[in-house]
């Protein structure tokens, strides 16, 4: 291995976490068949191949599995080198590595402009998926941070609470029911309904809730996409139960409305989570006591300037 470059363990790294050399071409700014070369060379090196094809799939052999934790080592060792250095000269540098779920899209980058205006030298490395891969990233270690609505069922995580992530029923302004109060949730289960993929936090909260009631949750359509689901939810396709955060930006032009309906909102929050143990960097933990001391102030004063800009009577011209 002392022949082995660091460029090469770099190259290796992102195909082994994408299971793609093209994927991993891409992430590094590299032509396929260069990446290639790099990761072919490093197997030489070693003297053992480090992936395998199956079908169209690729996977790490039992060295490259090997190969793949010690360079994760390495390269965090080197972060938290930088890290220090830049300590040292008074300075906050390196790259914050964030996985958040779809929703949380709609906070975190509010959250994150003031953070990044405070450390410009900060890089951030922000990855906004499903739950299941916030997960599986997560059991993996691959980020600093992570951002969920729904806790993990893994005791070893170190789980937060930072700020209220309310559910709310969902309608088009025309809807019949827009302008009553105290719906009965009976009401509305005669209503098609909206929702996300199943196996997502905000499914698995209304399902339990209708659940409860004895009452059925007649799913038309499953989207994958908060943004799909309020333009169905606008094209009278059905009502959904989505964060209330969804609707933070929507402005004046909104064509959706917030029903008032028993058992509603379904109070949660979000959480901050990281494996426990895990020796959080100097950039980790500045995020992470600026998340909980200020995160929640500055995600809802923008919310609550979105709400604000919902209500067309309320504005003056």
């Amino acid at each position: 291995m002392q022949n082995a470059t660091l460029h090469q363990l770099k190259v290796f790294e992102a195909v082994a976490r994408h299971s793609s050399f093209t994927r991993a071409a891409e992430e590094l700014f590299l032509t396929q068949p260069t990446v290639s070369m790099q990761v072919k060379q490093l197997s030489k090196t070693v003297g053992l191949p480090l992936f395998e094809q199956v079908g169209k799939r690729l996977y790490l052999t039992a060295a490259g599995k090997e190969l793949y934790s010690t360079c994760r080592d390495v390269f965090e060792r080197l972060d938290q080198f930088q890290i220090s250095v830049a300590d040292l000269k008074g300075l906050k540098q390196g790259t914050l590595r964030l996985a958040v779920v779809t929703t949380a899209k709609y906070v975190i980058p509010r959250i994150l402009g003031p953070f990044c205006q405070r450390y410009p030298g900060i890089d951030v490395s922000l990855t906004v998926t499903n739950h299941q891969y916030v997960l599986d990233s997560l059991a993996d270690n691959r980020d600093d941070l992570y951002i969920l609505s729904q806790l993990p069922d893994d005791s070893d995580a170190h789980c937060e609470p930072f700020m209220e992530n309310p559910l709310v029923v969902l309608a088009p302004r025309t809807h019949p029911l827009a302008h009553e109060k105290n719906i009965p949730i009976s009401r509305i289960c005669e209503e098609p309904f909206i929702m996300r993929e199943p196996g997502s936090g905000t499914r698995k909260a209304v399902q339990k809730l209708f659940d409860a009631h004895g009452l059925p949750l007649k799913v038309k359509l499953d989207l994958g996409s908060n943004e799909a689901i309020k333009q169905a939810i606008a094209g009278g396709m059905g009502l959904s139960v989505l964060s209330k955060h969804t609707l933070a930006l929507e402005g004046l032009n909104n064509q959706l409305t917030i029903l008032d309906v028993e058992g509603f909102p379904i109070e949660r929050s979000w959480y901050v989570v990281h494996p426990s143990g895990k020796q959080l960097s100097a950039i980790a933990k500045a995020f992470y006591d600026y998340l909980m001391n200020e995160g929640k102030q500055v995600a809802e004063a923008t919310s609550l300037l979105g709400m604000e800009q919902q209500q067309p009577q309320k504005v003056e011209v």
